[in-house]
């Protein structure tokens, strides 16, 4: 196997061909686990599965388990960060053209994923392994013009969990962002070329973050969920580029029609697990001049850190108003949620719908909320510029 000849690390996993030896790997490697048919695209039928009974449930209604199409079953890396590296080689040698971190963590398929070129929160060694990881598969395969490849990161191990020897959506994306045309590159590579001309594109030191948003299209579908998994959704996507993250993803939002708001009233409703990270995002609005509703269980956690909540009824409680209520009054700014699992996911549906149809900005990850709060506090702190792409890439 490639991956331990290069000594690499891989997420356990195995192929199934029945419910019984789907139970048995997922049994061995522990929940929760990654199932997905092996013959899709777009991470068509994928799921994340946390028990036995979702198991069973998926394999059985989801997707038809034959010798013909076996279901691959991964251990499913929880909390990890996810990135993209874009590559090129010829017979030769290979190029890096750009390391993406996800702001959303693992979990959320690559193309609805936003991202950063170069990472935010990743140091310097963990790039430079990311690299010549990359590096090391290409040659290995034998590729010649374009690779990519994803990995994730957790608890400081990098795990290779996709390698494709061909161009990626995010090429175009990669491209503009370095000022280099990776595709035309790529094609001359493939026709025999040598790409030894574009190999110090990697030591460039750029002062500009390129911030990649997707554009999805639930306003459209009236009864899709708009949380976020391993099945693609997105129909499009945005950029933003400026001199730091905050400031890009500002833009990014912008372009993707999710106006950041300079004042108003919060919404933040989460899940048990996400109480104490959302807590300090909180204290950050509030400095900031935002007023926070919550409902109770959140709003408990809040008060008992000093912070003034107003209190509001759930949704699906006979009292009102709920949030729904004052979004439909234009009262609500922002939509803080992570959603649960189960019923729980189920009961919250109305408030993510409500967003989308009302066109309240809404964050439903830790990381998202934590990315938007910066780009808010980049807004309320200086006028925003535009440059072109050839004003940003001549200083390079």
């Amino acid at each position: 196997m490639l991956i331990t000849e290069l000594r690499l690390q891989q997420a356990a996993g195995a192929t199934a061909r029945s419910l019984t030896e789907a139970q048995t790997i997922a049994a061995g490697i522990g929940y929760p686990v990654l199932v997905r048919p092996s013959y899709v695209l777009g991470g068509r039928a994928m799921q994340i599965v946390y028990d036995e009974q979702d198991l069973v449930q998926y394999m059985r209604e989801a997707v038809r388990v034959s010798p013909e199409h076996p279901i691959l079953v991964d251990k499913f890396l929880e909390d990890a960060l996810e990135i993209d590296v874009d590559a090129v080689a010829d017979k030769d040698i290979v190029v890096i053209g750009g390391v993406m971190e996800h702001i959303e963590k693992a979990g959320v398929h690559s193309g609805d994923a936003a991202c950063a070129l170069p990472p935010y929160s990743l140091d310097e060694v963990q790039v430079r392994t990311l690299r010549t990881q990359t590096k090391a598969m290409a040659k290995a395969l034998g590729v010649i013009g374009l690779i990519n490849v994803q990995f994730a990161i957790r608890n400081d191990v990098v795990y290779v969990l996709e390698v494709n020897p061909r161009a990626s959506r995010t090429v175009p994306f990669v491209s503009k962002a370095i000022g280099v045309p990776l595709a035309k590159i790529a094609t001359r590579a493939m026709l025999g070329e040598s790409i030894e001309a574009i190999a110090g594109i990697e030591d460039i030191e750029r002062d500009h973050v390129a911030v990649k948003e997707s554009v999805f299209p639930f306003i459209k579908f009236p009864q899709v969920d708009t949380v976020l998994g391993p099945e693609m959704k997105s129909t499009g996507e945005v950029m933003g580029i400026d001199r730091d993250f905050r400031k890009g993803y500002l833009k990014s939002q912008i372009a993707a029609g999710s106006t950041l708001p300079a004042s108003g009233k919060i919404f933040i409703s989460v899940r048990q697990r996400d109480k104490r990270a959302v807590a300090s995002l909180a204290r950050r609005l509030t400095e900031m001049g935002f007023s926070l509703v919550a409902t109770v269980g959140t709003a408990r956690v809040f008060e008992r850190q000093g912070m003034t909540v107003e209190l509001i009824n759930k949704v699906l409680d006979a009292d009102r108003p709920n949030v729904i209520d004052l979004m439909k009054q234009g009262e609500i700014a922002m939509v803080i949620e992570t959603p649960g699992d189960g019923r729980a996911r189920k009961d919250s549906y109305l408030i993510r719908r409500a967003a989308v149809n009302l066109n309240v900005p809404y964050y439903l990850t830790v990381d998202g909320a934590q990315a938007a709060i910066g780009a808010i506090e980049a807004l309320l702190k200086s006028e925003q510029q535009v440059r072109s792409l050839q004003e940003y890439h001549a200083d390079a």
